[in-house]
C-alpha cells in the first residue's frame, strides 16, 4: 500500500519539476529575444541554469533537490516526447522533391558544407581520443567516438537557420536560399549518418550491423510504399465526405500515432527513437496534407515547444563548467575553434569559388555554422550510448551555443540588419481577423507588431 503515496509523490514532484522548467524557460527565451538571439540560446542557458554548472555553486546541492535521481527518469520520458515531436515537425518540413530539383552547384555546396567540417571532426577526434579511451570503465573505440565528432562538427540546426532568415528577410534572396536549400539536404545526410553510426555503436558484430541496416531499410520501404500512398488516399477521402471540421483533428491523431509508432519501432531495431519519428515526418505527403490541414505540423511543433525545455534541463543536467579542468578547457576550445574554422572554409570556400562574391561566401558561411539543438540531440546520443563522455559532451554544448550565438552579431557585421517590425493598426473594437471585440478603455486603435512562425526553436 505504500507503493500509492509513493506514486502520488514521484507525479507531484515531476509536475513541478516540469513547471519549474517551462517557466525559467519561458523567462530566458524573453531574454534570448531582446539580445536578439534565437530562442534556443535561452533555452539551453536555462538548462545550464538549472544544472551543477550554475545551481550547483549555491549551497545544499539544489539541482539534486530539485531534481531527485528517481524523479530524473520520468522527466526524461517528457523529454524524449518532446523531442520526437519536434524531430517530427523536422521531418514534415523537408521537401525532398525540392532538393531532387536542385542542380550540381547545390549538391556542391552542400558536399563541401559537410566534408570538410566532418574530416576535421575526425582530425579532432584522433587528437582528443587518447583522453577518452573509456567511458564509466567501457572501452570506447576510436570509430565511433571518430563519427559522432564527426557528425556533430558537419550539422547545420535548419529550424534555426530558417528562423534567422524569415526575422532577416533572408528567405527571398539568393544566399538565403541557397543557404535553406544546403541545410535541408546536410540535415537528411546528417539524421542518415547518426543513425549509421548508432548501428555501428549497437551492433554485435557485422552480421548485427547488417540486420540493423536491413530493419531500417525495411520501415522505410513500408513508410515509402505503404504508408505515403496511404495517407494520401486516407486524405482524400476524408476530404470528400467528412465534415471539414473533424479533417484537421484525424489527421492530427493520425501523426501522432503514427510518430509514436515508428519511434517505437526504429528504438526496437536498436537505433534512437528520433530516427522514426524523422522518418515519418519526411514520408508524409506534405502536398495533401497540406492542403487539408495547413496547421498539422505547427500544432505537433506546439505539443514540442512546451516539453522541449525539458530536454536541455535533462542535458543540461550532465554539464557541469565548474568542474572542468585545464586538460577539459583545452578540449572546449580545440572543438570550438574546430567547428567554426572548418564550416567556414568548407562552406565558405565553396561559396567562393561558386561566384558569390566575397560578401556572400562569407554571409552564406556564417548561415551554415548556426547549430542549436540538432547538435546537442547528437551530443546527448552519444553520452547515452556511453561513446562521449561527460566531457566531450559540454564541449559539444559549448560550441553548439557558442556557434549558435555568434550567427546574429556576425551578420550585423556584413551588414545584414534584423528589420524593425511591421506593425499593422486596426480600427478600434476589431481584433486581427475582422472578428469585433469589446474592449473597455480602448484607444482610437492597437497596435500589432506583425510576426510569422519559422519552425521549431532549436
Amino acid at each position: 500500500m505504500a507503493a500509492a503515496p509513493h506514486a502520488d509523490h514521484v507525479v507531484a514532484v515531476v509536475f513541478a519539476d516540469a513547471a519549474l522548467i517551462i517557466a525559467l524557460s519561458a523567462v530566458f527565451a524573453q531574454v534570448a529575444r531582446r539580445c536578439r538571439q534565437p530562442v534556443v540560446i535561452g533555452e539551453i542557458l536555462a538548462g545550464l541554469a538549472l544544472g551543477p554548472s550554475l545551481l550547483g555553486l549555491l549551497p545544499g546541492d539544489l539541482p539534486r533537490t530539485l531534481f531527485p535521481p528517481d524523479i530524473r527518469p520520468y522527466l526524461n520520458i517528457l523529454s524524449q516526447l518532446g523531442l520526437v515531436l519536434f524531430m517530427f515537425v523536422v521531418g514534415y518540413d523537408h521537401d525532398l522533391g525540392d532538393i531532387r530539383r536542385r542542380g550540381g552547384l547545390t549538391t556542391a555546396l552542400t558536399a563541401a558544407s559537410i566534408l570538410v567540417p566532418f574530416g576535421s571532426g575526425i582530425g579532432a577526434a584522433a587528437i582528443l581520443h587518447p583522453w577518452h579511451r573509456s567511458v564509466d570503465g567501457k572501452a570506447v573505440d576510436l570509430l565511433p567516438f571518430a563519427l559522432f565528432l564527426g557528425t556533430a562538427m558537419s550539422i547545420t540546426a535548419l529550424p534555426v537557420l530558417a528562423r534567422i532568415l524569415t526575422e532577416r528577410q533572408m528567405a527571398g534572396d539568393a544566399v538565403g536560399r541557397m543557404a535553406l536549400t544546403c541545410a535541408v539536404i546536410g540535415d537528411a545526410i546528417g539524421w542518415c549518418t547518426l543513425a549509421v553510426v548508432v548501428a555501428v555503436v549497437n551492433a554485435s558484430g557485422p552480421w548485427g550491423f547488417l540486420r540493423m541496416v536491413g530493419e531500417l531499410a525495411g520501415l522505410v520501404a513500408v513508410l515509402a510504399v505503404v504508408v505515403a500512398p496511404l495517407a494520401r488516399v486516407l486524405a482524400q477521402r476524408a476530404a470528400a465526405r467528412a465534415d471539414p471540421r473533424s479533417v484537421g483533428p484525424a489527421l492530427l491523431t493520425f501523426a501522432v500515432v503514427g510518430l509514436l509508432i515508428c519511434s517505437w519501432a526504429t528504438a526496437e531495431i536498436g537505433l534512437h527513437p528520433v530516427f522514426g519519428a524523422f522518418a515519418f515526418g519526411t514520408a508524409l505527403p506534405r502536398s495533401s496534407l497540406g492542403r487539408l490541414a495547413p496547421d498539422l505540423g505547427l500544432n505537433i511543433e506546439r505539443f514540442g515547444v512546451i516539453l522541449l525545455p525539458v530536454f536541455f534541463v535533462a542535458a543540461g543536467l550532465s554539464v557541469d563548467l565548474g568542474a572542468v579542468d585545464g586538460r577539459g578547457l583545452l578540449e572546449i576550445l580545440l572543438i570550438v575553434a574546430v567547428a567554426f574554422v572548418a564550416k567556414l572554409i568548407g562552406a565558405g570556400g565553396a561559396a567562393a569559388l561558386s561566384g558569390l562574391g566575397r560578401r556572400g561566401a562569407t554571409t552564406f558561411a556564417v548561415l551554415m555554422n548556426t547549430r542549436g539543438l540538432t547538435e546537442i540531440v547528437v551530443a546527448q546520443i552519444g553520452l547515452d550510448m556511453g561513446v562521449l563522455d561527460e566531457t566531450t559532451f559540454t564541449a559539444l554544448v559549448v560550441m553548439a551555443l557558442l556557434t549558435t550565438a555568434a550567427t546574429s552579431p556576425l551578420l550585423d557585421r556584413l551588414g545584414i540588419p534584423v528589420p524593425p517590425p511591421v506593425t499593422v493598426r486596426f480600427p478600434r473594437g476589431e481584433a486581427p481577423g475582422g472578428v469585433a471585440a469589446a474592449r473597455a478603455g480602448g484607444g482610437p486603435g492597437d497596435d500589432i507588431a506583425a510576426a510569422g512562425h519559422a519552425g521549431p526553436p532549436s
